[in-house]
């Protein structure tokens, strides 16, 4: 038997994605910081030449004395040479481009509809899954001819649907969505007890949360601390911050940037079901009918939450292109930090290192009751070796059961539309969120304008 210094070395991973300047990174500092891990990542990328940079930032980081866990990264120009050999496959890609992206969260604007992410449901969401559907489907292909034993993690939205797809296309897949909202929930809870019970620091992984849902409207029955049920103090805490909401920062105050809440939308979920809404604000608003944190922005402004531009995604692409040359030259130090993702404990514990109970997406098997056999929930899941198991986790309230089943019906509507090309039945499944408050004349132009902005993404449809 293998002893775990020997379980953690020349572990292959394959980087789909890999030419990316945020997740990769982020990737590679918690890689260093592993001392129990090395081996190989093959980074592939459609933009071959980003992955050559991070090949080059990455190679450059295990060179360095301070770091532990030592790697070796290599660009590869195919999904074939990536895969192949591969223990684990992280995928982590942009749809489209941030042209196609603009169009996903800004043009239902000029019709009255304001998405803060627009990357999961709403019109965005849905018309973003069209076009990343056909790439999974290409994925899971290559998956199953080159690296069928890997496992596969994946961080991309929409995560539901991504998730989906691999198994739809590869049945036997051992892949999983991950997804770090539920660790921010966590968190607050943490902040809750340090502020209201004078307890010092809390990692906010000894909070322990039941999870039902569905990627980013996920919720949450049950949270204890050693062994003491949250509820009452959250009930208390909900009241004390609902008017004008709380933010952990040094402050205690709203900062109002491109992703910061105020956990008001979380906080009015809370009292009018009960449950512990575990995503962030910007998420979860959009899952609710348009009228409710979305009508406009000076509504989202009283809600205390961001939508997001493209216009600053796309500033800050430009920003982080250029740290990507200055890390690769030398010019600018790569600064380790971890990121808080639980990736690395995930991977140790498929390679037999322990095992991990933690959030992820996986296809219903029973473990969340009332929802189809096969749709992609979010709860619990006990990672060992070579082995991913579900957690039972029971079922939600008849209310919240109802919102979360409306959004699986439409993203099993938008899956089978992506599949057969079908435009009519992803007509329906956009007309159908609730989001999108139009007529069916206005609903239809906004359908047509948005599909025909990411046409290049659609292969064989009639459009």
């Amino acid at each position: 038997m293998k002893s775990t210094e020997q379980l953690g070395k020349d572990v292959q991973i394959a980087y789909i994605g890999g030419g990316s300047r945020g997740w990769a990174w982020g990737l590679m500092s918690d890689l260093a910081m592993e001392p129990q891990l090395s081996g190989t990542v093959r980074l592939y990328d459609i933009n071959h030449d980003a992955a050559a940079q991070n090949a080059i930032i990455g190679n450059k980081l295990s060179e360095r004395a301070d770091v532990v866990g030592k790697w070796r990264y290599e660009a590869h120009p195919g999904l074939r040479d990536a895969l192949q050999g591969a223990d684990i496959v992280i995928i982590s890609i942009l749809p489209g481009t941030f042209d196609e992206m603009a169009s996903d969260v800004h043009l239902p604007e000029e019709y009255g509809i304001y998405q803060a992410v627009g990357d999961t449901v709403g019109p965005g969401g849905i018309v973003r899954a069209l076009r990343t559907i056909p790439l999974y489907v290409e994925i899971a292909q290559a998956l199953r001819q080159y690296a069928p034993q890997a496992w596969v993690i994946n961080y991309t939205n929409p995560m539901t649907l991504c998730t989906r797809t691999l198994y739809e296309v590869f049945p036997e897949v051992k892949a999983i969505g991950c997804c770090h909202e539920v660790f921010g929930t966590q968190q607050l809870l943490a902040s809750m007890m340090e502020r209201k019970l004078g307890v010092d620091f809390i990692d906010r992984r000894e909070i322990k949360v039941n999870v039902l849902g569905i990627n980013h409207f996920t919720w949450l029955d049950q949270a204890s601390y050693q062994g003491t049920d949250l509820f009452p103090l959250y009930r208390d805490f909900v009241a004390e911050h609902y008017a004008a909401g709380f933010e952990n920062n040094d402050t205690g105050h709203w900062m109002n940037d491109h992703f910061s809440s105020a956990q008001r939308v979380k906080f009015d979920l809370f009292q009018k079901y009960g449950l512990i809404a575990a995503a962030g604000d910007r998420h979860l608003a959009e899952f609710m009918s348009g009228d409710s944190y979305l009508r406009d922005p000076e509504t989202v402004r009283n809600w205390k939450f961001s939508l997001t531009t493209v216009d600053w995604r796309k500033k800050n692409r430009d920003e982080l292109y250029a740290k990507g040359q200055r890390l690769a030259s030398g010019e600018e130090p790569f600064v380790l930090k971890a990121t808080g993702e639980e990736g690395i404990d995930m991977i140790k514990a498929v390679l037999g290192m322990g095992e991990l109970t933690s959030n992820v997406n996986l296809p219903n098997r029973g473990q969340l009751q009332g929802f189809p056999t096969g749709a992609v929930v979010e709860t619990n899941a006990v990672f060992g070796y070579d082995s991913v198991k579900p957690v039972v986790a029971g079922q939600l309230p008849n209310d919240v059961q109802t919102l979360v089943m409306r959004h699986v019906a439409n993203q099993e509507l938008t899956l089978q539309a992506a599949l057969n090309k079908d435009k009519e039945l992803a007509f329906k499944a956009f007309s159908n969120d609730p989001l999108v408050q139009l007529s069916e004349a206005k609903a239809a132009e906004l359908f047509e304008r948005m599909l025909h902005n990411t046409k290049s993404y659609l292969p064989g449809w009639e459009l």
